[in-house]
């Protein structure tokens, strides 16, 4: 998923589905707009599947190039996942500045508003990039995004502690798929072995778990001011925190031309860009059809390793992200 941006692709219940219209709602863009003819809500709908898809594919290859930096030019996850931050944040920052200035001005007068975002950028931002990249780093960028996959179930499970109620049949069909497709993905179907690294196993999960948080603890926030600015204050406040301990400043790998187009094709295109993306054609088609609009992204991911990068994947890999990919459409 979305491993950078914040916006709850995994909504599975009334409640964090009418959240989700906050997190999908584009910045200064009047509802009214959308119900005036028929005709313009269809042309809204196929605008919107085609924004929804584009930006899960770029987050996919967006793991892909990641991949590429960190193995073929030595680029460390951390040292990335700051760059990334403290460059995308301008791009969040300025879409704000022209699409609702007045709520990021509110926002940055705001001191416990910047507190809360504060939270969200250690909470949110910052766990998950760095679980994604790291998981990316002990495996590649198609099992770890297949392996986000699983937030889905995770936030499943708080949406039925919270509002107290069982499970429906068809979550509990997604769930046991969940466990059956990362079985597959962890042992390849021999339970005397693990295929995956445990470094890769635990990042993994962990990106899940970084997901999840993402769809929930950011709402509030969002609904208050806007996708844009708490995106670039989060994203800025979490750079800031990665390189206090990181200086990238200090550490600057090796990087040909090629690498730096590399680097600046992830930050607009497989971060800015499949965020703003996604976040307008989920806005255009609802949550629940852009969450499953979203599997473009390990669609993507696995597509692109294989060609790019040469990755094999046994039948036993293949059937599990199927398991994973299916999950999500019983559970969306």
């Amino acid at each position: 998923m979305s491993e950078t941006a914040i916006v709850g692709k995994t909504e599975v219940d009334k409640d964090i589905d009418a959240s989700s219209d906050v997190l999908g709602e584009a910045e200064g863009t009047p509802a009214a707009e959308s119900a005036e003819k028929p005709r313009k809500v269809s042309d809204g709908l196929v605008r919107g599947i085609v924004f929804t898809v584009l930006g899960g594919a770029m987050w996919g290859m967006n793991g892909t190039i990641s991949k590429v930096l960190m193995d073929g030019y030595g680029v460390a996850p951390l040292w990335l996942a700051c760059v990334r931050e403290l460059s995308a944040c301008w791009l969040f920052l300025i879409a704000a500045g022209v699409h609702s200035p007045n709520r990021l001005r509110g926002a940055l007068s705001d001191g416990r508003s910047l507190l809360s975002i504060l939270s969200i950028a250690l909470f949110s931002i910052l766990f998950s990039q760095v679980a994604y990249l790291e998981a990316i780093h002990w495996t590649n960028s198609a099992t770890a995004t297949i392996l986000q996959s699983l937030e889905v179930v995770l936030v499943m499970v708080y949406v039925c502690l919270v509002n107290r109620r069982s499970p429906r049949k068809r979550e509990i069909a997604g769930l046991m798929l969940a466990l059956a497709g990362t079985f597959l993905v962890a042992t390849g179907g021999d339970p005397s072995k693990l295929q995956l690294p445990v470094e890769g196993l635990a990042w993994g999960l962990g990106c899940a778990a970084a997901a999840a948080v993402l769809a929930i603890q950011p709402i509030r926030m969002i609904d208050r001011w806007g996708n844009f600015t708490v995106n670039g204050l989060a994203f800025l406040f979490s750079g800031l925190i990665l390189a206090a301990f990181v200086q990238p400043w200090a550490n600057v790998p090796q990087i040909d031309p090629a690498g730096i187009a590399l680097l600046c094709c992830s930050i607009l295109m497989g971060t800015f860009g499949a965020y703003a993306l996604f976040l307008q054609g989920t806005k255009m088609v609802g949550s629940v059809r852009g969450s499953m609009l979203a599997t473009t992204e390990p669609m993507m991911a696995t597509l692109s390793s294989i060609v790019w990068l040469g990755a094999v994947f046994s039948p036993a890999d293949l059937l599990g992200f199927a398991m994973i990919i299916v999950m999500v459409f019983l559970t969306a």
